[in-house]
């Protein structure tokens, strides 16, 4: 089991830009409802690409500089990033399908 891994401010560059696989990140905040709705698909999705695809999740409550530099203004915001460029994001509480799709178009 692989469940989605927080990185912060100070270990998104390591984390997921300097990661060699394709990495999906979750921006949420533990006040948001449809965050809280996304988080059980994300980790879903965390299982079944596990090995292939490296999954965070980072709160833009405690690290405002990657949610600043990224242009985040609605969360739940998942993005994809490959080979340390975001190359896909999808706004809002979406389904797994839509999810696994558009990870799909990048592996």
């Amino acid at each position: 089991m692989s469940a989605a891994v927080s990185v912060s401010d100070s270990t998104f560059e390591q984390e997921v830009l300097g990661s060699d696989i394709p990495v999906l990140v979750d921006f949420w905040a533990p006040w948001c409802g449809p965050c809280r709705m996304v988080a059980p698909v994300v980790d879903e999705i965390a299982e079944q690409y596990s090995g292939r695809v490296k999954v965070v999740k980072v709160n833009t409550d405690d690290n405002p500089e990657v949610a600043s530099t990224y242009g985040i203004q609605s969360i739940p915001t998942l993005m994809v990033f490959k080979g340390g460029t975001k190359v896909d994001k999808v706004v809002g509480a979406v389904p797994r399908a839509t999810l696994a799709s558009t990870l799909e178009k990048h592996l």
